[in-house]
């Protein structure tokens, strides 16, 4: 008898231990999954630096600064064959809302492992998050992700195991070789408290980073199918889909207040979009997928920094590139 409970206790705890082990909860990239082979192209690194240079210099002298804008052009015609171009497409910038597609690429990879359970409430929440690029949500799905939830601070081991849970989003995207960003933090209408404030040490340290490379990329990788799959990134394409041709009176729609703003200025019809937008008080960026009637396709990421309220920077470089790229002369 005794050596039977030894037994179903060394059997509990091997369990236990098998249950507990990282293997289990890490976000892992599918079998075989390649990081995608982009060309850099002096073509279109003419193009992007044109556009921005054009649309900076449009404006007051020394009023829109050169570190106030990143861009990163990746065009899709060729999927065997991307080509690419960046104007300060490494520096790691605060991404605001646009950090949200990283987490929604992070929680199909855990569906699609069966890590994550979809739920009505799940479903819920990740279109709330794209759709309405809502906070709340986010931070509920970031939770979802990483095992952790927001609340009062903790002692200082406690905490370093909860903030090693929390980074489990970035390693994803490191072991995928993804450089220059941080995807840990909760997106807040405000601040944040207790525990996410400690996890930032109090000093605005530890903040989301994205550089428009990343976010050119990972978009790149949805539109093409090779983000998690073709089923699951069909279903985050559907997320992001755009209408840039309705009605809004909403200067921070997703769908025509960014990017989109260009195909309404200029009139230009049958124009599809998939985008994520971010702004804050202080940025305003845009991660767009653009397929045109003639052909066109290509990703084209912006942020802008100091002009949160200027609806024209990004409609302006992006007709530029668009043109461009259709070979006429913006």
């Amino acid at each position: 008898m005794l050596k039977l409970l030894r037994l179903s206790i060394c059997i509990a705890l091997l369990c236990g231990a098998s249950f507990g082990q990282k293997k289990h909860v890490e976000i892992v990239p599918r079998a075989g999954y390649e990081q995608p082979n982009v060309e850099a192209s002096a073509e279109l690194r003419s193009m992007l630096e044109q556009s921005v240079n054009e649309v900076i210099a449009s404006y007051p002298s020394g009023s829109f600064k050169p570190v106030e804008m990143a861009a990163t052009l990746i065009d899709l015609r060729d999927p065997a064959h991307l080509r690419w171009a960046d104007v300060r497409g490494e520096q790691s910038i605060y991404p605001a809302s646009v950090v949200k597609m990283f987490y929604l690429a992070a929680l199909h990879q855990q569906l699609q492992d069966g890590k994550v359970t979809s739920s009505p409430e799940l479903v819920r929440g990740t279109r709330d998050m794209i759709v309405d690029s809502s906070n709340e949500a986010t931070q509920y799905i970031l939770d979802v992700l990483t095992d952790t939830s927001s609340g009062a601070e903790l002692p200082k081991d406690e905490f370093e195991k909860w903030q090693y849970k929390r980074n489990r989003v970035n390693r994803y995207y490191a072991s995928m070789g993804f450089k220059g960003i941080n995807v840990n933090q909760k997106t807040f209408c405000e601040d944040a408290y207790g525990i996410e404030q400690q996890s930032r040490n109090y000093k605005s340290e530890n903040r989301n980073a994205l550089t428009t490379n990343a976010v050119a990329r990972l978009l790149a990788e949805i539109a093409l199918g090779r983000a998690v799959n073709a089923e699951h990134s069909k279903q985050m394409m559907d997320l992001l889909k755009r209408d840039p041709y309705k009605t809004s009176t909403d200067n921070d729609n997703q769908a025509t207040g960014f990017t989109g703003k260009m195909l309404i200025d200029k009139k230009v019809a049958g124009v599809g979009l998939w985008s994520k937008a971010g702004w804050t008080s202080k940025s305003r960026h845009d991660a767009a997928y653009i397929e045109t009637p003639d052909g066109l396709k290509f990703v084209l990421v912006i942020f802008t920094e100091n002009h949160a309220n200027d609806r024209e920077p990004i409609p302006s470089v992006a007709w530029k590139v668009l043109e461009r790229m259709r070979g006429g002369k913006p």
